[in-house]
């Protein structure tokens, strides 16, 4: 179904699809991410995602935690490189609850000195709990060398001795910058009228006004240069990561190579990096691909772990098999194939309405629209091996990619 939008007098942007679920999925999602913060700010965006919720203008931090608990809801919120999202899923009954509430976390809290103590304990130990798990970690060291000298490449939970130093001013005044009706996308996603959605969020939202005439610039991001790096990580197997800059968001390329990731490392067993490294070799328990797209740019990259004295052979039959795609053009039938099992797979997918909500804030937010399953679909549909066989060319390139190893 075609999403409904609108505009408000603010700025704010305000998107919404019926759904057969009584669950109502909805929340805000700000443009405000990591690669927003000023060097002497990195780890601001998730430390205000944090505080946000120890107190407001109107509640303290037992009774925002408790709002959505009592009426069974619950409340969440997380941030990424380019957004911070803060959203509930409620009974479609307690819809307004829950735009009431999220409008006063993101427009009216106050970070209070208190607060950031106690829970500066709790972002450390969360940085602590992520540095002790290697296979996630190399993640944000590999994306930091693709983006060196960018606030992209920077960890989204920040540095520890910088975070000690942040006030409730310092707060204050990313949000004053970021925090905007113009810059923020609200969406929801369950079974309401167009018109009550429109009438409830405007009632408490459009009201709220910005905090700065603040305009967003983007820097060009520096040249990319392939790296091979190894780090010393007090681990009991490798960890390895293989890439390089991938595809913009709005690449019209972007699904071609989405499929040709599928194809060679995605959640299929059937992958071709799963067939070569695991099923031919039992080199590897893991062994996956991932396309990440950002407004500008994106992130293609293999992960695996294995035995140390494995890394070097498992890191070439990946090179290989990049080699092999770049070469190939896939069969009339093994594009069909393709085709159908990412389909299916964002078909299954579809089925989790918390995250189709969370995607359409996004897809909101940074390009102004949202795409259906239908129109993915035919998107999908209307890929070329010719097209694959480019993109291939133009990503995955053997000579190019960085490689990233713990040992």
């Amino acid at each position: 179904m075609e999403p409904y939008t609108c505009t408000f007098d603010n700025g704010l942007r305000l998107i919404f699809i019926p759904s057969p679920t009584k669950v109502v999925y909805c929340g805000y999602t700000v443009g405000a991410g990591t690669r927003d913060e000023m060097p002497d700010e990195q780890g601001m965006a998730h430390f205000i995602e944090h505080l946000s919720f120890k107190g407001t203008e109107h509640r303290s931090s037992w009774h925002i935690l408790n709002r959505m608990e009592t009426v069974g809801g619950d409340l969440n919120a997380f941030t990424t490189k380019e957004e911070t999202v803060y959203y509930t899923a409620c009974l479609d009954r307690d819809f307004e609850r829950a735009v009431e509430l999220l409008t006063d976390l993101v427009f009216h809290s106050v970070f209070p000195p208190a607060g950031i103590e106690k829970e500066l304990g709790v972002i450390l130990d969360e940085i602590q709990s992520y540095e002790d798990t290697p296979s996630d970690l190399i993640f944000d060291d590999f994306e930091g060398l693709l983006f060196k000298g960018d606030a992209l490449g920077n960890n989204i939970l920040g540095n520890p001795e910088q975070l000690k130093c942040f006030t409730q001013q310092d707060a204050l005044r990313f949000v004053s910058r970021h925090y905007n009706p113009d810059n923020m996308v609200f969406f929801v996603y369950g079974d309401l009228s167009w018109k009550k959605v429109q009438k409830t969020v405007s009632r408490y939202a459009e009201c709220q006004k910005a905090r700065s005439d603040f305009r967003k610039t983007r820097l060009p991001l520096p040249a990319y240069l392939r790296r091979e790096v190894e780090m010393h990580r007090d681990t009991h197997q490798a960890h390895v990561m293989i890439g390089s800059r991938g595809l913009a968001g709005a690449d019209p390329d972007r699904l071609a190579l989405y499929l040709l990731n599928n194809i060679l490392g995605g959640p299929g067993m059937n992958s071709r990096l799963n067939i070569s490294l695991r099923e031919k070799r039992g080199l590897v328990y893991n062994v996956e691909s991932n396309s990440t797209s950002y407004t500008d740019t994106g992130v293609f990259c293999i992960y695996f772990g294995c035995d140390t004295d494995d890394a070097d052979k498992c890191t070439e039959l990946c090179l290989k098999e990049l080699g092999r795609m770049c070469r190939e053009t896939l069969t009339d039938s093994a594009l069909r194939a393709a085709r159908k099992q990412l389909m299916g797979q964002m078909g299954v997918a579809g089925d989790n309405f918390e995250s189709v909500a969370l995607g359409m804030g996004k897809a909101y937010l940074h390009y102004g629209s949202y795409q259906t399953r239908d129109e993915l679909f035919r998107r999908i549909e209307s890929i070329t091996a010719g097209q694959m066989l480019d993109v291939a060319r133009r990503i995955l390139d053997p000579d190019t990619q960085t490689v990233l190893s713990y040992r």
